[in-house]
C-alpha cells in the first residue's frame, strides 16, 4: 500500500476518535447544561436551603451537633449561633453567585453521566487485562465522589462557616461576609472533599502501575494520620471533636487504599504463580 494512503487512513481514523470524543463531550455537557438550569429555576431550593443551609443554626448537621452535646455533656459542640451577616457588596454579586452555583450543582449532578461519557470513549482503548482490572469504574468513582460531596456538605463546611464566623481579631471587627466570598468558599470545599474521596481509585490505579505498594503506604502511615490531624486542625474550630469528624474518615479511606493494594498484590502474586507452574 503507497505511503501517502496508509497516512491518509491513519488521519482519517484520527479524525474519527476527534469526532466521537466530541460527541461524548457533547453529550456531556448537554447533561450538566440541563441540571445547571434545573437548578437556576429552582432558586428557592438551591439558595435559599441548600448554599445558605449551613450559614443558619437550623442547619441538619449544626442540629446534630447540638444533640451530641448534650448527649456527652459538652457544651462546646453545640453551636447556638452564627455572628455573621451575608451581603452583596457589587451590583452583579447576587446574580453571578446565582449562575455560579447553579453550574456546580448542574455539574455535581450530572458526574456520573458525564463519567460514563467519558469512560465510554477510554474503555474500547484498553487492553483486556485493563478493562478487566477498571471494572466497575464508573460506579465507584461516581460513588466515591458523591460520598466526598456529602461528607464535604455536611461536615467540612458547617465546621469551617462555624470557625470562620467566630474567628475575630478584636470585638470590635464584625464578620460581614460577601455573598461572593460564601459561595466560593462553599464550592471550594465541597468540591475538595469530592475530589479527595477519590484517594482509594488513585490508589489502585498506582498500585496497578506498579507505582507504589501496601508496604509503601504501610510505612508512610503515621505521616499520613499526622498529615490528616493537621488537615482537620485547620479545616475546623481548635476542639478535639471537630477535628475527630474531619480525621476519622480520611483516615479510613488511606486504610482502605492500603487493603486495596494488598488485593492488588496478592491477586498478582497468584497470576505469576500460575504462569510459572504452566
Amino acid at each position: 500500500m503507497p505511503l501517502d494512503q496508509i497516512e491518509e487512513e491513519a488521519e482519517m481514523s484520527f479524525l474519527d476518535h476527534l469526532e466521537e470524543l466530541r460527541w461524548h463531550l457533547v453529550r456531556s455537557l448537554i447533561a450538566i447544561f440541563v441540571f445547571t438550569i434545573l437548578a437556576f429555576v429552582s432558586k428557592e431550593i438551591v439558595f435559599g436551603q441548600i448554599i445558605l443551609g449551613p450559614s443558619k443554626t437550623t442547619f441538619w448537621t449544626y442540629r446534630m451537633l447540638c444533640e451530641l452535646s448534650a448527649y456527652f455533656s459538652s457544651p462546646s459542640l453545640c453551636i447556638e449561633q452564627l455572628p455573621f451577616v451575608i451581603q452583596s457588596r457589587e451590583m452583579t454579586g447576587q446574580f453571578s453567585m446565582h449562575v455560579t452555583s447553579s453550574f456546580v450543582i448542574g455539574l455535581i449532578c450530572a458526574f456520573p453521566y458525564a463519567f460514563w461519557e467519558i469512560w465510554r470513549f477510554v474503555k474500547p482503548g484498553l487492553y483486556d487485562k485493563e478493562k478487566k482490572a477498571a471494572s466497575g469504574a464508573t460506579f465507584f468513582v461516581s460513588l466515591l465522589f458523591m460520598l466526598g460531596v456529602f461528607f464535604g456538605y455536611f461536615v467540612v463546611t458547617p465546621l469551617s462557616i462555624n470557625f470562620l464566623a467566630n474567628y475575630q481579631l478584636d470585638a470590635s471587627i464584625l464578620n460581614e461576609f460577601d455573598i461572593i466570598s460564601y459561595v466560593n468558599t462553599v464550592m471550594t470545599l465541597v468540591l475538595a472533599c469530592a475530589v479527595l474521596f477519590q484517594l482509594p481509585i488513585v490508589v489502585y490505579f498506582a498500585t496497578k502501575a506498579g507505582l507504589v505498594s501496601a508496604s509503601f503506604l504501610k510505612t508512610y502511615r503515621k505521616h499520613a494520620i499526622v498529615a490528616i490531624l493537621i488537615l482537620g486542625a485547620i479545616m475546623t474550630p481548635p476542639d478535639p471533636f471537630s477535628q475527630i469528624f474531619i480525621a476519622l474518615p480520611l483516615t479510613l479511606l488511606y486504610e482502605v487504599g492500603i487493603v486495596i493494594a494488598l488485593r492488588i498484590e496478592k491477586n498478582d502474586r497468584k497470576q505469576e504463580l500460575k504462569k510459572s507452574k504452566t
